[in-house]
């Protein structure tokens, strides 16, 4: 590791994207699955979690909701 960086040319933001952070409640049974399927494939599980939300966008899935 260095003692120093040098970030004078670094971009804000470069790597974060159009994402936005959120708070959202979850279910236990449903996180358990993403860490558990996060842990078997080794991609962060809000990685997996945003994969698949955006998925179902992408695709316009909609859920009847009664």
């Amino acid at each position: 590791m260095r003692d120093e960086y040098d970030f004078s040319d670094a971009v804000p933001g470069r790597f974060a994207g159009n994402k936005q952070q959120i708070t959202i409640r979850i279910d236990a049974e449903t996180l358990a699955y993403f860490r558990e399927l996060s842990g078997e494939i080794g991609a962060p599980y809000q990685t997996l979690m945003n994969l698949y939300l955006t998925d179902c966008a992408k695709k316009k899935i909609r859920l009847e909701f009664k």
